[in-house]
């Protein structure tokens, strides 16, 4: 009837309605709310700069590569990648700022062969090798050489180790420092050769080269872009390479293995990350630098810098670093070696 009151299920629906349409408009604003906040938390990898934790300071060869590779990926990511430089305690100190750091992909570490040999060479350090640590890719390899003062009457492996067996330790050899890779590879040549030359250790390449050049010490153990320059001006003379073959960069040099088949090294580069990094970041980093060193530009600026490209997958990196691990070992027990 028009004249009726309204009953009380109508006035139940009339006071419900309101509420009904600011409940959907509350729904519906939502989003706007928690709309930005909701894009960062879903953006893409990397969405700010990532650091990249160098070992060394900076000028050095690995800290040129290192920035070489950092600003190569930034630009590919059009984020900064920002150096880092940690120098200290044979690299351990950077490796373990890397190690401690949050695993979201955004510090990064390069390192180098003392990645695999300090595990057995400082036993008590900060972090676990493979358990604190993701391989990402080796970007790349540096050659080890033997080389020696020019007025040494000996011009290649075999004549050098005949001189050694002639006058068994008169003959000795210069290495950057007691337990890296030069050092190494050259006692395991001794160890398999049965030769007695003495080792002489440094405190890094330059002042081991003096000494060579100045004839206080006829052998150097040294890689072969921090020798390129002397090489060529006949200040030193190419002994042989440790490489396992000829390097397509150094075609007319010798490799040990040609006279003493199985002793190889070769300086290690790589990119490592926390572990707990998520996978899919780590895949997309690795393809990166896969990529990158099949592009000639940036393969050629490497090579300029005495870095041959490699750009290996997360697990043939993982597979090489346990390999050094278990190679480096028992040379390190047998010599004695020590951490400087």
């Amino acid at each position: 009837m028009d004249g009726a009151l309204p009953s009380k299920r109508q006035n139940i629906h009339r006071r419900q309605t309101p509420m009904k349409y600011r409940s959907r408009s509350a729904l519906f604003l939502l989003p706007l709310a928690f709309g930005p906040w909701a894009a960062r938390a879903q953006d893409p990898w990397p969405n700010h700069p990532v650091r990249l934790i160098i070992p060394f300071p900076p000028g050095g060869s690995t800290d040129s590569q290192g920035r070489l590779v950092g600003q190569h990926l930034g630009e590919l990511w059009r984020q900064p990648v920002i150096a880092d430089n940690r120098p200290g305690a044979g690299t351990v100190l950077a490796t373990n700022t890397v190690a401690k750091a949050q695993p979201d992909g955004y510090t990064l570490g390069i390192v180098v062969s003392s990645h695999a040999i300090n595990p057995t060479l400082r036993p008590n350090l900060p972090y676990d090798t493979l358990k604190d640590l993701l391989p990402i890719s080796e970007i790349g390899v540096q050659h080890i050489i033997l080389v020696a003062n020019p007025s040494l009457p000996a011009n290649n492996l075999q004549e050098v180790l005949e001189l050694a067996r002639k006058d068994p330790g008169k003959l000795s050899y210069a290495s950057p420092g007691s337990g890296t890779a030069h050092h190494l590879v050259m006692e395991l040549l001794k160890s398999r050769t049965g030769v007695n030359i003495v080792h002489v250790p440094y405190r890094g390449g330059a002042p081991a080269q003096q000494d060579v050049m100045g004839g206080q010490v006829p052998l150097l153990m040294d890689t072969y872009y921090a020798s390129e320059a002397l090489i060529k001006a006949g200040k030193l003379k190419p002994i042989a390479l440790f490489s396992p073959k000829r390097p397509a960069s150094l075609p007319d040099i010798p490799v040990v293995a040609e006279t003493v088949p199985d002793v190889s090294a070769t300086s290690s580069v790589g990119l490592v990350a926390p572990a707990g990094t998520p996978s899919a970041v780590i895949a997309r980093i690795s393809s990166d630098i896969a990529r990158s060193v099949r592009t000639k530009a940036f393969a050629d600026r490497l090579l300029t810098m005495g870095l041959d490209p490699v750009g290996s997958s997360p697990q043939e990196y993982d597979q090489r670093i346990r390999g050094d691990i278990l190679k480096w070992a028992p040379v390190i027990k047998a010599t004695g070696a020590t951490a400087d």
